[in-house]
């Protein structure tokens, strides 16, 4: 259980991160806060943000309306005796090679609905794709990204797992837009639905809901 101080912390980094115009905070702020809601990426960013704000998603990232109760509930919970003063994890982002970031994205954005947060470098050689909530970097690298004995060795090694609520519905959309499965939409043996998706390297992405 967080204590107060790391709330802070996180406050102060989501701050930070904001005046730095690292494009990731920006989905974060946007699906957290009413009046950042209709704006874009860049615009949230170019947007002003104060420590109030940075509090406010700390808060609702944990469950509460409010920074005071969330303050209130973690004093309530934890009690005078809370030191605990580790980090706590925010997100994750997982990173993906590929051998052609151009291709490897064109398949995120038109395939699979993801939007490009970020692109570097002339030719590009790293990007970041993300829908909703959901974050996958792209790594470029020379050669193919498995040897040609990896995929029948390890059929079903995954490269990234996204979790969401209603993976039919996806699915479904998925489906339509002509996704080539490497797994269909089935229910797994501990309560989850699942399918996965295989990229133009070979990466397996599944996602993975309770809902059917």
């Amino acid at each position: 259980m967080p204590n107060s101080e790391n709330l802070r912390k996180q406050a102060k980094l989501y701050l930070r991160w904001h005046r730095e115009r690292y494009y990731p905070v920006a989905e974060q702020i946007r699906s957290a806060l009413a009046k950042f809601r209709d704006l874009s990426d860049a615009e949230v960013l170019e947007a002003e943000f104060r420590l109030s704000d940075a509090q406010e998603l700390v808060a609702r990232k944990h469950g509460f309306a409010t920074w005071a109760a969330l303050i209130k509930g973690i004093d309530t919970m934890t009690g005078p005796a809370a030191t605990n003063n580790t980090s706590v994890i925010t997100a994750a982002e997982p990173q993906l090679f590929v051998s052609d970031i151009e291709i490897a994205c064109r398949f995120y954005v038109e395939k699979l609905g993801f939007n490009i947060a970020f692109s570097y470098g002339e030719p590009p050689f790293y990007a970041q794709v993300f829908r909703d909530g959901g974050r996958l970097n792209l790594r470029k690298v020379g050669g193919p990204v498995f040897d040609s004995g990896f995929r029948e060795r390890e059929r079903d090694a995954l490269s990234a797992t996204l979790t969401l609520d209603d993976p039919k519905s996806l699915f479904l959309e998925y489906q339509s837009q002509g996704v080539t499965f490497h797994q269909s939409l089935r229910a797994e043996p501990w309560g989850t639905r699942t399918f996965i998706v295989r990229d133009p390297d070979g990466n397996l992405i599944a996602f993975a809901g309770g809902k059917g």
